[in-house]
C-alpha cells in the first residue's frame, strides 16, 4: 500500500492538497497520485477555493494513467488554473508547474502570480422595445440601480451571469413576457485590468392576456377554472407572478393532481415563448460572453469562461452574428410591436374522483375507536367535495356528511354539513342532530415568517335530546354562532420545540323554543421553550366562561368539562364539571394550567415530568382546584408526539395511566 504525506515545511500562505483533500484515500489507490502544493500568490480565499476545485478535478484523473497521459494532465492542470483565475477576474496571471519527486511519489508544485484583478470600468446597460415608453421610465431606472455588477467591482464570471439573469428576470416578470438579452459582451483589457460591459435588453411588445384556453377537463366543470383564473381578456397585462398564483391556488384544491398555467400557442405548434426563443437565438441573442483580447495579452486567457468549461475547447466568442433572413423575420415582426395579445392556456390533470379510507385507534379516554370515510370531489356535476364518514367508540358514535365548496381566491374554504351523534359520557347521554356551516381560512403572515393565522366562523342549528342519570332529562333546539381565531408561531407544526399557539373563541346563541340567549368566551394558549440541544419546557393554559339566564338551557357542548389525557391527567375523561344526579354535566366556568419538562435521549425518544391543575365549576369563585403530578414517555412521530403518562390525582387519591397522540390543540 502506498503512503502519502503532505509537505511539512511550508509558509502559511501555501496550500497543500494532500491525497485525502481530493476525497480518495490511499487504501483505494492502485497507483500513486501526485501530491499537489499550491502557492496562491496572495489571491483571496474564495479565488483559491475555485482554483482548488478545478485542480482537484484534473488530479483525480491521474490514477492508473500511463506516462503520456500524465504529461497531458500536467498541462491541463496549468490550463485549468489559468481558467479558474479568469473566472474570478485575473486575466494576466503567471502560473508555473514544477514536477518533482519525494518518498511518497511524484509532486506537482503550482506557483501563482495572479497579476492585477480586472474591475468593471464602464457599463453600457441599454433597453429597447416597448419598455422605452415613458410609462416604464421609473422601472427602467430601478433596474439600472439594482444591477449586480456596477463600475468598480471585480469582474467575476458567476456575478456576471447572476447580474444578467436577474436583469432579464426583472424585465420579463411583468408586461414583457418575450424579453430577451439581445447582446451581452465583456471587453477586457488585461494589461490595464479593466473591463467594459455591454448588455442590451430587448423587451419586445407589452403582452396583454387574451382568451382563456382550457385543456384536460373530463368531470370538473369549466366554471371552476374560471373561478380562479379571473381577468379581463385584451385588457389585463401579463404578470408571471399572477399566473403562478393561479396555478398554486388550483393545485391546492382536491380537484386536480397537476395544473399548468402559461401563455398559449402563437403559430403552428410552437408556444409564444418558443417563437421568441428561437428568433432570439437566430439573431445571436442570449447570454453570450465575448472577450476581446488586447495584442499584449494574447498568451493569457482573456475570456470570462464558464465554470465547467474545458479549457482545451475554450475560444474567444463574439456576440456579433448574422441571422438567416428566414429566421430573423419572426422576431422582426413580433418584437417590434408595441402591444401583443396572447391567449392563456390552463392544462390540468384531474384527481381521482373517489377515495375510501378506514382507521382504527385506541387511547385511554375512549378506548378502541373505528372510523370509515368516503370522499368524492365532484357531486352532481358541481365543483363540490363531499366528505362523509362514521366513527364508533365505547362512548361516542358519529355519522356526518360535509360539502366543501372550492377554496376562494382569497383563501376562504366554506362548508355545510349534517351531523348525527350519540354520546354517553360521565352519566350524561346526549343524542344530537345538527345542520351547520363553517367558513375557514388559513393565512400565512408572509415575508418568510413562520407565523400562521387560522379563523373559523360557524353557524349551527341543532336539536339535542339530553338524558342525565339520576337527574332531569330535556330536549333543546338551538341556534348558535361561533368565531375562532388562532395564531400559530412554532418551528414545527406537529413536533414543536420553540414557539407558541394562541386560540381565542367567542360564541352566541339562543334556544329556538323560548328564545333565551347565551354566550361564551374562551382562550387557550401554549408556549414551548427549548432547553439545550433536545430538552424543552412547555406551558399551557385554558380559561372559559359562559353567560346565560338562571334557568336557560345551553347545548351540552357549549359549556365546559375537563379531565383526561389532553387536559388534567390523572382524572377521569371529562370527569370534572358540575355534579347532577349521578352524572357530571357541563359547567359555566373553566380554568386549566399545566407545566411540563421534557428530556429527550434521542431526537425521537424522551420522558416528561408535569404538573396539571384546574377545574370546571359554576363560577371561578366556586372552583376547587384539582391538581395532579406525573411522568411519562414521549415519542416524536411524523403525525405528532405520542404521550404515555402515569399521573397521581390529588382529589381522587389514585394513579391513572393516560395515552394520547398529538397536540392539545
Amino acid at each position: 500500500m502506498q503512503r502519502f504525506r503532505p509537505r511539512v515545511t511550508v509558509a502559511s500562505r501555501w496550500l497543500i492538497l494532500a491525497p485525502w483533500a481530493f476525497g480518495l484515500s490511499a487504501a483505494h489507490a492502485q497507483q500513486a497520485r501526485p501530491e499537489v502544493t499550491i502557492d496562491p500568490g496572495g489571491v483571496p480565499a474564495a479565488v483559491l477555493q475555485a482554483v482548488t476545485r478545478s485542480v482537484d478535478h484534473i488530479v483525480s484523473l491521474s490514477q492508473d494513467q500511463d506516462g503520456g497521459e500524465i504529461d497531458r494532465l500536467r498541462r491541463r492542470v496549468r490550463d485549468v488554473t489559468i481558467t479558474a483565475l479568469a473566472t474570478e477576474g485575473y486575466f494576466s496571471p503567471e502560473v508555473t508547474l514544477d514536477v518533482g519527486e519525494d518518498v511518497g511519489g511524484e509532486t506537482w508544485d503550482i506557483a501563482i502570480q495572479p497579476g492585477e484583478r480586472t474591475v468593471v470600468s464602464t457599463l453600457d446597460l441599454g433597453f429597447s422595445g416597448a419598455i422605452e415608453l415613458p410609462a416604464y421610465a421609473e422601472r427602467v431606472s430601478a433596474m439600472r440601480n439594482d444591477w449586480r455588477l456596477p463600475v468598480g467591482q471585480p469582474l467575476r464570471s458567476e456575478q456576471w451571469e447572476t447580474a444578467k439573469r436577474e436583469l432579464i428576470g426583472s424585465v420579463s416578470e411583468r408586461d414583457f413576457a418575450l424579453a430577451r438579452i439581445q447582446q451581452s459582451q465583456a471587453r477586457v483589457d488585461a494589461d490595464a485590468a479593466q473591463a467594459d460591459l455591454t448588455v442590451q435588453v430587448e423587451s419586445g411588445p407589452q403582452v396583454v392576456l387574451g382568451e382563456l384556453e382550457i385543456i384536460g377537463l373530463r368531470r370538473v366543470p369549466e366554471s371552476l377554472i374560471r373561478r380562479y383564473v379571473a381577468y379581463q381578456p385584451n385588457e389585463t397585462r401579463y404578470d408571471r407572478r399572477q399566473l403562478i398564483r393561479w396555478q398554486q391556488d388550483m393545485q391546492s384544491t382536491p380537484f386536480f393532481s397537476s395544473v399548468d398555467v402559461g401563455l398559449t400557442r402563437s403559430t403552428g405548434r410552437r408556444t409564444i415563448q418558443q417563437v421568441a426563443d428561437s428568433a432570439a437565438q437566430a439573431e445571436g441573442a442570449g447570454d453570450l460572453d465575448a472577450i476581446r483580447r488586447t495584442p499584449a495579452s494574447q498568451a493569457a486567457a482573456a475570456e470570462v469562461p464558464d465554470d465547467d468549461e474545458d479549457d482545451d475547447d475554450a475560444q474567444t466568442r463574439d456576440t456579433a452574428s448574422e441571422a438567416p433572413a428566414g429566421q430573423a423575420a419572426p422576431r422582426s415582426n413580433l418584437m417590434q410591436r408595441e402591444r401583443l395579445v396572447v391567449p392563456v392556456r390552463v392544462s390540468v390533470t384531474e384527481a381521482p374522483a373517489r377515495r375510501v379510507g378506514a382507521a382504527i385507534g385506541v387511547d385511554t379516554d375512549v378506548g378502541l375507536r373505528v372510523e370509515g370515510t368516503y370522499r368524492q370531489n365532484i357531486v352532481a356535476g358541481l365543483p363540490v367535495e363531499l366528505q362523509s364518514g362514521i366513527g364508533i367508540d365505547a362512548d361516542r358514535q358519529t355519522a356526518f356528511a360535509d360539502f366543501y365548496l372550492p377554496p376562494s381566491p382569497k383563501g376562504y374554504r366554506d362548508r355545510v354539513g349534517v351531523l348525527a351523534e350519540h354520546n354517553d359520557i360521565q352519566g350524561q347521554d346526549v343524542r344530537r342532530v345538527a345542520l351547520g356551516g363553517v367558513r375557514n381560512r388559513i393565512r400565512p403572515a408572509g415575508d418568510g415568517s413562520r407565523v400562521e393565522y387560522e379563523t373559523n366562523a360557524g353557524l349551527v342549528a341543532a336539536y339535542d335530546d339530553v338524558r342525565v342519570d339520576g337527574g332531569e332529562s330535556y330536549t333543546l333546539p338551538s341556534l348558535t354562532a361561533t368565531y375562532q381565531w388562532l395564531r400559530r408561531d412554532v418551528d414545527s407544526k406537529y413536533n414543536p420545540r420553540q414557539g407558541h399557539l394562541i386560540d381565542l373563541g367567542v360564541g352566541v346563541g339562543s334556544s329556538v323554543r323560548d328564545f333565551k340567549p347565551y354566550s361564551r368566551l374562551q382562550a387557550r394558549g401554549q408556549y414551548w421553550w427549548p432547553i439545550g440541544a433536545r430538552d424543552l419546557v412547555t406551558v399551557r393554559g385554558e380559561v372559559g366562561k359562559v353567560w346565560s339566564g338562571g334557568n336557560t338551557r345551553i347545548p351540552a357542548d357549549f359549556g365546559f368539562r375537563t379531565g383526561g389525557a389532553r387536559t388534567i391527567r390523572g382524572y377521569r375523561y371529562l370527569g370534572l364539571g358540575i355534579d347532577d344526579g349521578n352524572a357530571v354535566v357541563a359547567a359555566p366556568a373553566l380554568a386549566v394550567a399545566s407545566v411540563e419538562y421534557q428530556h429527550f435521549f434521542t431526537d425521537m425518544l424522551g420522558v416528561g415530568v408535569f404538573v396539571d391543575a384546574g377545574d370546571a365549576a359554576a363560577s371561578f369563585r366556586d372552583m376547587d382546584i384539582a391538581w395532579s403530578v406525573g411522568s411519562g414517555l414521549r415519542v416524536r412521530t411524523p403525525a405528532g408526539p405520542i404521550f404515555v403518562d402515569l399521573a397521581w390525582a390529588d382529589r381522587d387519591k389514585r394513579l391513572r395511566l393516560s395515552f394520547s397522540l398529538g397536540l392539545a390543540f
